[in-house]
Formats: structure tokens, C-alpha cells, sequence
């Protein structure tokens, strides 16, 4: 056992030493003191080729690798080299530069710029995180009117729609067109910050209950299956899509969102081909539970496998409810496809890795091979916040002179931009 752990850390060692060998070769001396060091894009396409040949890569993995460098001045001092040692520490380099670009195919860069192949797309999932975090804002004037902290420059064309606010149930999403992307966009609120100490440990508890509707053996949460199918949020996403669409044209439809969000998102995005069957619809998800058993991940694979669930580092909340190994087919189950963002290396060589997971739900290399035990790592993905603007549950914050909006008999709301638009002759559920 001893050897063979040793042998383990032979691949990792070899790795690292590459790495700290091509950034020696690559990277340009002339830099500023303390500072973090980032590198190019042709570099990362050389640097990315590195772990497939040490085995650190599945088949057909096309994870894009950024290296993040944080380096002290005297460190940095190093590698302030004269012009003359460059041109020789070059020379002495040039045959091993030969042999990995050899290696290296170049099929990665293919790969990941193919529409055809592409299976996960770095740049939508950080205007889609931006989307998923927006939600989170505690006025919804702000929201509605998208004038909030939160709606950035990499999202600011956006136009909303409607915003869906189930009071009863302390539930809410929105739906809108986004101008940058040429979609409908439908996000779905997570858990409120001052409860998800709990719903976490309730998490712990929750059991398969509800037999998934025409589909034999598949078995899901009904907490997570109601939250959607037995709310006000299905009628108003389902309305807020067909007004967008009636304004906009046949676009696709991007459903988002975090935590518990991301499992609700599920759920629809599920209703909306299966039951709608409605075209272009893309899933993407950041944080969330698994939501059911090994037969409704591959019930829901058929119908949405281009699906993708990120992940981030040791987040607690995809590691819930618990997955048993030994008896898969009998627990929750994680559709496919996981996106693992986090962080990789020793010292102070460091990057940022997405990996993308294999087809199975429940990939063992990717978040499941850490203890999921942070909620701070729940609270970021890709480098936004997700924490609720509010802490307090289900308060709503709103200028009611300003908003066109409809409330029922329990007192729940929807915002809403076109009224005028019918929903006759609109989507029917199947």
C-alpha cells in the first residue's frame, strides 16, 4: 500500500515540475513587484495539453486551464533575468518546447471553440452566475427596473420581463431577455442567507418520496418537485416565456439558478420540454442538491444532455442529500453533466481549473473527491457573490407607486412589464 501510494504522487510531482519549468521558459521578465502573474492564452493552450500526458485527464476532457501565479517580490526577483541569460535559458529549452508541442495535438483549442462539441461554455457560465446572483437583490424596484448593484456591466442589456414572488412559500424568480446572449433567461432563487444553516441539515435528512410523473422507478424529492410544480412559479415562468418569446422570436431559453434555485431550475427546465415541449431550452446550474435517484438522472440525461451543474471546491450543498455508493440505484443521484471550479497546486504555484466531469452524474475525481464541509464556498461561484443582499426570510422590499404588478388572494405578486400581452393560443402543457 505504501509503494503504491507512493507511485500515486510520482504523476503529481512530474506535473508540477513541467509547469514551474514552462513558466520559467515562457513568461516574459519584465513585470512589477508583488503581483499576481497570469498566463496568455498561448501559453495556457501549451500548458493545458500537460496534464492529458500524465494522466490527470479523461478522454475527451477539454477543461480549460488558467494558471494563477501569486508571487512576493523576492520570488519575483528570481526570475528577473538579463536579456542575454532569456536568450540562452531559450536555447537550452528549446528541445523539450519541441517535444510537448510534438505532444501536443492542439485539438483542445479545437475542441473548445466547435459548437458542434462543445459541452461547456467558460464564458456563458459567468454571464449566467452574474444572472444567478442578481436574484439575490433585496428591492425588487431595483431588480424589476434593473438598476441594481448587481446587474453589471457584463449583464447590463438586460430587459426583464416578469419577477414571480411566491409570498406563501418564500419563493421567487424572473424571467427576461438578455441582449447578449440572444435568449430568454429564467433564474430561480436559493435559499435565504438566514436559513441555510438549516436547510442544509435538513438536507441531511430528506428522503426519495414522490414517484417522478411517467417515468417507471424514478423517484424524487417532493420538497424540490412542489417548490415548482405546485407553486406559483410554474404559471409565471411558463407565462413570462411566451411573452418573451411572442416579443423577441423563437430564442433559446436559458434557465438558471443557485442552491436551492439551481434544483428548481431543474425542475422546469424538465416541465418545459418533457411537458411543453418546447425547443432551445439549456440548463445551468450552480450549487445545487441532487434532487433525485440514479432512474430520474438518467430519465432527465434523455431530455436535457447538455445540462451542466457547477460545482465549486468543497461546497457542502451538491454533496446533499447523501449519495451511498454501495447501493446507487436506492439514493439520491446527481444528473450529469458536473463542472468542478477550484483551485489546484501547491506552494505558491496555483490555478484555476473547470473540470469538466464524466457523463455519470457522479463523477468520483471531481467534488466528490473532497469533503464537501465549506458553506463560505456555497456563497461564491466563479468569483461572485451569492449571498442575499437581505438576510431577513421572505421580506419584500418594493416601491409600489413605481411597478405594475398583480397580487392574488395569498398575497403573492408578479411583476410585470407587458400586460398587455395575452397568453391565449401560449404554451400547453402536453
Amino acid at each position: 500500500m505504501a509503494l503504491r501510494f507512493v507511485l500515486s504522487l510520482l504523476p503529481l510531482i512530474y506535473y508540477q515540475s513541467y509547469l514551474f519549468i514552462l513558466f520559467r521558459v515562457l513568461y516574459t521578465p519584465h513585470f512589477p513587484t508583488p503581483t499576481v502573474v497570469r498566463a496568455t492564452p498561448r501559453r495556457i493552450a501549451l500548458l493545458c495539453q500537460i496534464p492529458r500526458k500524465f494522466g490527470f485527464r479523461q478522454s475527451g476532457d477539454t477543461t480549460p486551464v488558467s494558471p494563477v501565479l501569486p508571487l512576493n517580490s523576492s520570488r519575483a526577483a528570481g526570475f528577473l533575468r538579463p536579456p542575454g541569460m532569456q536568450r540562452r535559458g531559450l536555447l537550452k529549452a528549446a528541445p523539450l518546447l519541441l517535444c510537448l508541442l510534438a505532444v501536443c495535438s492542439g485539438r483542445e483549442l479545437t475542441l473548445k471553440h466547435n459548437p458542434s462539441t462543445t459541452i461547456y461554455n467558460s464564458t456563458l457560465a459567468k454571464i449566467l452566475v452574474e444572472y444567478a446572483a442578481a436574484i439575490y437583490t433585496a428591492d425588487l424596484t431595483q431588480l424589476f427596473t434593473w438598476t441594481c448593484d448587481r446587474c453589471g456591466d457584463m449583464i447590463k442589456g438586460f430587459e426583464m420581463i416578469d419577477i414571480i414572488v411566491d409570498v406563501e412559500n418564500c419563493l421567487q424568480a424572473y424571467v427576461g431577455f438578455a441582449s447578449d446572449i440572444n435568449a430568454v433567461v429564467a433564474v430561480f432563487r436559493g435559499t435565504q442567507g438566514n436559513s441555510i444553516q438549516n436547510w442544509i441539515a435538513d438536507l441531511l435528512w430528506k428522503q426519495l418520496d414522490l414517484d417522478y410523473p411517467g417515468m417507471p422507478e424514478a423517484m424524487v424529492h417532493s420538497g424540490f418537485y412542489s417548490a415548482y410544480h405546485n407553486t406559483t412559479l410554474r404559471d409565471g415562468i411558463v407565462s413570462g416565456i411566451q411573452k418573451t418569446r411572442k416579443l423577441y422570436g423563437n430564442v433559446p431559453i436559458m434557465i438558471t439558478g443557485h442552491s436551492m434555485g439551481g434544483a428548481i431550475a431543474s425542475f422546469c427546465a424538465l416541465d418545459l420540454v418533457v411537458n411543453y415541449g418546447l425547443d432551445g431550452v439549456k440548463l445551468m446550474t450552480f450549487g445545487q442538491p441532487r434532487v433525485g435517484n440514479a432512474a430520474f438522472a438518467s430519465y432527465f440525461k434523455t431530455y436535457l444532455p447538455q445540462a451542466i451543474r457547477v460545482t465549486h471546491a468543497h461546497d457542502v450543498v451538491p454533496h446533499l442529500p447523501p449519495y451511498f455508493s454501495f447501493f446507487p440505484q436506492k439514493t439520491y443521484h446527481h444528473f450529469p453533466r458536473e463542472v468542478w471550479s477550484h483551485n489546484v497546486g501547491l506552494g505558491t504555484l496555483v490555478y484555476y481549473v473547470e473540470k469538466i466531469c464524466d457523463d455519470s452524474g457522479e463523477d468520483p475525481t471531481c467534488c466528490r473527491s473532497v469533503i464537501g464541509d465549506s458553506v463560505e464556498d456555497h456563497r461564491y461561484y466563479l468569483g461572485v457573490s451569492m449571498r442575499p443582499e437581505d438576510m431577513s426570510t421572505c421580506r419584500i422590499v418594493m416601491d409600489y407607486s413605481k411597478l405594475q404588478y398583480q397580487m392574488d388572494l395569498n398575497g403573492n405578486i408578479v411583476l410585470s412589464r407587458h400586460h398587455s400581452l395575452s397568453n391565449d393560443g401560449g404554451f400547453n402543457a402536453q
